[in-house]
């Protein structure tokens, strides 16, 4: 804290504020010590309470384990003709709430570092740092982050998806396995899937996603996760939430160009699959570790050669959507389950996607690749 002068309002100065308190700003507050810091989210952790996942090592199972809603070995994509099952000795598919992993990382804030539930209003950007106000109260920080949601394209490739919790009536069938992608529903939209965790043998979350340029009506994925279910006969006992989301699948622009990014809006979202918990994790660890070491800029989340990599891949779904469904059940066949976590995870080896791109049709890849 500190005075400009004494006729002046006193104005609360910090270290590091962050602007948006989701996965990547409160992540990075989790990691700060020996700094003053904010965090400005207006909505508790409750408030946003939502299933994120990602391919969990053994380290991140045990971190993680508090928030952890469902955690699997193995997995599985079905379509039409085939299934591919994959039984990981490394990796587990791990489903978390967002609300108990926000709230585990706030009760272990360090001194000095707090959370202010308001919305940050009039932020004036000053270099790396800048100001703002927020709860009626002005603040002043040398470093400014920006957590918040990035804006996305109106027209741009997407996943959107929504999605039931619901008890069943009967106990069903492999509740130890996860449900990745059933293709058996209707393709005529675009890449369209049916994702299902079963947090128990009588508890299930499933979801209706598509990959698409464009939205559909809400009662269009419900009807669609009804269908699957009566053809799976799988009764409903009881509805317990409902969520809906859109990740975006293309290049993002910030709220704000004059504030340093984190997480989504910085590009930490995976194009080509949706998946961004484990690639801001990394981001807010390297940034965290710079901090500690003076450097504040924002580290790369997903290298330039992978974006590339996930960009070819989206164009091919909007040319053809049709060849989709081919494409995963193929990278999904070509692949081990430990070859195919670290693909989704990007971090593949060079092996993995000299199995991957062998398993592609060459005509659609190579059409986009020389696309200028």
């Amino acid at each position: 804290m500190s005075k400009a002068n004494n006729s002046a309002l006193q104005v609360p100065e910090v270290d590091i504020a962050i602007i948006g308190g989701g996965s990547a700003g409160i992540s990075l507050a989790a990691k700060l010590n020996n700094c003053s810091a904010l965090v400005v989210e207006p909505h508790s952790p409750a408030e946003r309470d939502c299933s994120w996942a990602l391919w969990a090592n053994p380290a991140q199972q045990q971190q993680l384990a508090p928030a952890t809603k469902g955690s699997w070995k193995q997995w599985r994509l079905v379509d039409d003709y085939s299934e591919v099952l994959h039984s990981s000795d490394q990796y587990r598919y791990t489903s978390l709430s967002s609300a108990q992993y926000m709230e585990q990382c706030e009760a272990s804030l360090a001194e000095g570092v707090n959370v202010i539930r308001a919305a940050a209003e009039n932020i004036v950007a000053r270099g790396n740092g800048g100001s703002f106000t927020a709860a009626h109260q002005h603040y002043s920080a040398a470093q400014l982050y920006d957590s918040r949601p990035p804006k996305i394209a109106e027209h741009g490739l997407k996943q959107h998806f929504l999605g039931w919790d619901v008890r069943t009536k009967t106990p069903i069938d492999d509740p130890d396995i996860a449900t990745l992608m059933d293709f058996r529903v209707d393709q005529s939209r675009g890449l369209h899937f049916i994702y299902v965790l079963p947090f128990s043998d009588r508890r299930l979350l499933i979801e209706s996603t598509m990959i698409s340029a464009n939205l559909e009506d809400k009662d269009w994925y419900r009807q669609a996760i009804g269908q699957w279910l009566d053809q799976q006969n799988i009764g409903i006992e009881e509805t317990l939430g409902e969520e809906a989301g859109v990740i975006p699948m293309e290049t993002v622009a910030p709220l704000d160009s004059d504030i340093a990014s984190i997480g989504a809006a910085s590009g930490a979202v995976r194009l080509s699959s949706g998946y961004a918990f484990s690639a801001i994790q990394a981001q807010m660890t390297k940034l965290a570790n710079g901090i500690h070491a003076g450097e504040y800029s924002v580290p790369t989340p997903i290298s330039p050669a992978l974006i590339r990599m996930d960009k070819i891949f989206n164009r091919v779904l909007l040319a053809q959507p049709e060849l989709g469904v081919s494409i995963m059940m193929r990278t999904a066949k070509a692949l081990d389950a430990n070859g195919f976590a670290r693909f989704m995870l990007g971090s593949a080896t060079l092996t993995d996607w000299a199995k991957v791109i062998l398993a592609m049709p060459k005509a659609p890849f190579l059409k986009q690749v020389l696309r200028p």
